[in-house]
């Protein structure tokens, strides 16, 4: 069985989407349709701009989102999954190419929940760190030990995991982790603490945008992010993707589950190689690969 797992945040780079776009005059539409939703030349900044303009949110989450569904798109009849996941953004993405969701309402979301999420990371200083080399039992005890917001954000494979919160709360968790055993605890440069109770406020924002917007009954399961399970009930999607937000990312349970449920080739489609390399991780043998159009 083929799964198709589509990356999220960071895995953006100045050029991406331009090879599509040149090959293909399906891509050439969806980046203008893109264009005209999100009221800015985003397939300009994609392709020519800096990597601080592509770092902001409100660009670098339609970015990637687009990079994944326009090439989803464009792999025709040879894009047959029979599940799908994304990490954090992606799963979006993932979204899109399971039919549950429209290509523009995709966008849509994607383009409220970055803005949402800016707004949030703007009212309260927060960060996120990289823990390498603790158990996750470990990583959660200290964090809940520990006065102020910090939470395990993202299970991205065995040994790594990032946690998220107020800055003051980050930093005394990196020195305890570090004190039980941690190989790594590394602050990470980003706009703030995502996947943490910290974005209630982008909650609470994104939940009326979902609860509005159409979701279909998928073509094959979605690995939902706050659960780690295979969903194909609409209505138990939107419920999982308002909750994204402030819950954690459990991609190592995810590929687990898609694991032990028979997948047996694992394609990324969209920037990077990210979430190929975590696989590798689970399972060293796995088949994975970069969906491309010359496929």
């Amino acid at each position: 069985m083929k799964a198709y797992v589509f990356p999220g945040q960071g895995a953006q780079f100045t050029g991406m989407g331009k090879e599509l776009y040149e090959h293909s005059d399906l891509a050439k539409s969806m980046f203008q349709k893109a264009n005209e939703i999100l009221g800015f030349d985003i397939q300009k900044i994609m392709f020519e701009g800096s990597e601080e303009e592509l770092k902001e949110t409100k660009v670098t989450q339609p970015a990637i989102f687009l990079h994944s569904t326009i090439l989803a798109a464009c792999l025709g009849d040879s894009f047959q999954p029979a599940m799908v996941a994304g990490h954090s953004l992606g799963e979006f993405s993932a979204l899109v190419a399971n039919k549950t969701l429209s290509f523009e309402d995709g966008l849509r979301l994607v383009s409220q929940r970055a803005m949402a999420m800016q707004k949030a990371c703007e009212m309260q200083p927060s960060t996120m760190a990289a823990i390498l080399g603790l158990e996750d039992d470990v990583v959660e005890r200290i964090c809940a030990e520990i006065d102020g917001v910090v939470v395990p954000a993202n299970y991205n494979c065995p040994g790594q995991l990032v946690i998220s919160g107020a800055i003051p709360a980050v930093e005394v968790a990196c020195a305890k982790l570090t004190e039980a055993g941690a190989k790594r605890a590394l602050l990470l440069q980003v706009g703030g603490a995502f996947h943490s109770p910290l974005m209630e406020p982008a909650r609470e924002e994104l939940a009326a945008a979902i609860e509005a917007t159409h979701f279909a009954q998928p073509s094959c399961p979605v690995y939902q992010n706050v659960n780690a399970q295979a969903v194909t009930d609409p209505s138990e999607i939107k419920k999982n993707l308002v909750l994204q937000l402030t819950g954690a990312v459990k991609w190592t349970q995810i590929m687990q589950h898609m694991l032990a449920d028979g997948c047996a080739e694992v394609i990324e489609v969209g920037p990077g190689k990210v979430l190929q390399g975590l696989f590798k991780k689970v399972n060293r043998d796995l088949l994975t690969s970069s969906a491309s159009i010359e496929a």
